[in-house]
């Protein structure tokens, strides 16, 4: 891990830095408060979306574990943690997640960051199912949705009729089928203008995009002009250095780099695991 910190940091500094300076802002036609009161009332629509009870079992099967409170939960929790404050700082609300190839987590760690902020009942969330070449969420929680998120982005159905709802405020589209052009659908500006009524109806705190890997297709790029940051996910021992500069680069193009997870990265004795006795 030590290496690839070292890598990344060198590769920024020869380009100049690509996060670095002032964060950028898109200008969507309604933006959200940057300081949102502690407790509000959720909007009547919340109410309408049909409820679900995942499968504990079928969840840890697929790596996502943060139903509930546990020791193995502590770094996605301090994750989530991280990622909705410096959100909030900045007053905003859209986050993509994404990744230099195929293989590196992102879709898992979309879902463990949403199912745990299911456990923060104050705060509003959204997960969208957005890499349609390869959707993955609704086997994650075991729902076949009756209409797909291409339905709700070209204004087929509403947000309403194709969302579910985990606990009480955590909302996720999710679709079953993958789609052979994406980019057609996700460069729309219907889908923009879906996406802005949504967040005016919902008045979501966080949303998040699970988005196809940057590398490999073009589909992610027609989303970032869209999102207000996004966080990039490489894997030990699979993802190339090479691959997580060009990236963070080509994200930083289009929106502010929240910050890049290595994911499955085995770096910690059990014995230096601050919470192994709290368990």
């Amino acid at each position: 891990m030590e290496k690839l910190q070292k890598a990344l940091s060198k590769a920024r500094r020869d380009r100049g830095g690509a996060s670095a300076g002032t964060p950028r802002r898109r200008t969507p036609k309604t933006l959200s408060p940057a300081a949102p009161a502690l407790i509000r009332p959720f909007p009547p629509v919340w109410d309408e979306l049909q409820a679900i009870e995942p499968n504990p079992d079928t969840l840890t099967a697929h790596r996502v574990i943060t139903l509930n409170a546990q020791a193995e939960a502590n770094p996605f929790d301090i994750l989530r943690t991280k990622i909705f404050l410096l959100m909030r700082q900045n007053g905003w609300t859209r986050l993509g997640i994404t990744s230099p190839d195929k293989g590196c987590g992102k879709t898992t760690i979309s879902c463990n960051l949403a199912v745990g902020f299911s456990r923060q009942q104050e705060v509003r969330s959204m997960l969208f199912d957005l890499d349609f070449r390869r959707p993955g969420i609704a086997s994650i929680f075991e729902h076949r949705p009756e209409h797909d998120v291409r339905a709700l982005l070209t204004g087929e159905v509403s947000a309403a009729e194709q969302m579910v709802r985990l606990r009480t405020n955590v909302a996720i589209s999710m679709s079953k089928n993958p789609v052979s052009d994406p980019t057609q659908i996700l460069l729309s500006q219907k889908a923009v203008s879906v996406m802005d009524d949504i967040q005016k109806e919902f008045e979501p705190d966080i949303m998040i995009y699970d988005l196809p890997p940057m590398l490999v297709t073009d589909d992610a790029r027609a989303v970032l002009k869209n999102v207000d940051c996004a966080l990039i996910i490489s894997r030990a021992e699979h993802t190339k250095v090479s691959q997580l500069d060009v990236c963070e680069r080509e994200v930083a193009e289009h929106t502010n780099v929240l910050g890049v997870v290595l994911n499955s990265c085995r770096h910690l004795e059990s014995t230096e695991e601050y919470y192994g006795d709290y368990a």
